[in-house]
């Protein structure tokens, strides 16, 4: 059999509920519609499906959306995912779901890929697949997210969490970050770096949504550590204190870093280690180098350490990690798992 008559594409499916987001339901389409491989053939195949027979699906707009599939396509997904919906009812009141959505989701076959955007959460944790797991949701719904559903570990500060085989996102917006990582963790760096590019939108957003909160926020006319985080991007692979960020804003160091944790969501320590993983990354996908080159690149010293923030990251090694983007890349002909 020839790799043309072999290859099939990643389906993913998503599941249109009644009150759906337009903009959240787009955006799987959006962001899986695009990667390609070699050949220039899609990566992934997209399709909406319904909880009822092909037919209209209410948004909460003022327009509905014809449904091209019914709830057997669930069966036949990879990846399934569930945007936000402000109808959910029994789900979102009880953490029940109701008759028909239980039915829909009992034809999702074992191991595949689940994810949701927003409250969509709701519909995975009424159907038992977060028991026990960490998730998130949108930043004004996880306390009543957290009392609905005990057992679930909450974290209202991230942008979205992969355990594995499910995933879950914050807010909106915070469904292209996750949809983002999915490819990231599926075809690489490279990848993932084009279809944000191609989106017009960044390809990791720094901190989680603790930034996005409301609270008191910082007098406007007062310098922000934009600057000084633009400085630090450009020397990731020297030592870097945080007295050397705060004096590119001319700042005391107490003052720098409640300024930046206010904007980013996390402390400075946090957010450069975070880079210099997303450098390690990118050099361990898209270079020869040795793994001590691309830790002293990244600015972790020595390999040991560039390992040890891996792991606690990631969960992988940096030799494991290079072995499995390699490996994803050359395979992208091939076809794609359930996972």
């Amino acid at each position: 059999m020839s790799s043309a008559q072999e290859f099939r594409p990643h389906r993913v499916v998503v599941l249109a509920l009644d009150g759906l987001l337009p903009f959240e339901l787009g955006i799987p389409h959006r962001i899986f519609g695009r990667p390609k491989d070699d050949a220039g053939r899609r990566l992934y195949e997209v399709v909406t499906c319904s909880v009822r027979p092909p037919g209209p699906v209410q948004t909460d707009a003022d327009f509905t959306i014809e449904v091209a599939h019914g709830p057997e396509a669930l069966a036949t997904a990879d990846t399934v995912i569930v945007p936000a919906s402000y109808e959910l009812g029994p789900v979102f009141e009880e953490g029940r779901l109701t008759g028909e959505l239980a039915d829909a989701l009992a034809r999702i076959r074992p191991g595949t890929r689940l994810a949701s955007i927003c409250t969509g959460v709701y519909v995975l944790a009424a159907a038992g697949y977060l028991d026990g797991r960490p998730a998130t949701t949108h930043w004004a719904d996880a306390e009543h997210f957290q009392r609905l559903f005990p057992r679930i570990d909450v974290d209202a500060d991230v942008l979205f969490i992969d355990d594995g085989d499910v995933l879950t996102s914050a807010g909106v917006a915070a469904g292209i970050d996750l949809c983002l990582h999915m490819v990231r963790r599926d075809h690489g760096t490279a990848v993932a770096n084009d279809v944000a590019r191609r989106t017009v939108v960044p390809p990791h957003r720094d901190g989680g949504q603790a930034q996005y909160i409301h609270r008191p926020v910082p007098d406007p006319q007062l310098a922000t550590t934009t600057a000084a985080r633009a400085w630090a991007l450009g020397r990731l692979h020297e030592p870097i204190q945080l007295r050397d960020m705060a004096e590119q804003e001319a700042m005391s160091v107490r003052t720098f870093t409640r300024r930046f944790r206010e904007e980013a969501g996390v402390s400075p320590g946090q957010w450069l280690t975070q880079q210099r993983v997303e450098r390690a990354r990118h050099l361990l996908e898209s270079t020869d180098l040795s793994v001590d080159q691309v830790a002293r690149d990244a600015g972790f010293g020595t390999a040991s350490s560039m390992r040890q923030h891996l792991q606690a990251a990631l969960g992988v090694t940096p030799t494991a990690y290079r072995r499995t983007f390699r490996t994803t890349t050359a395979a992208a002909s091939r076809p794609s798992s359930g996972a």
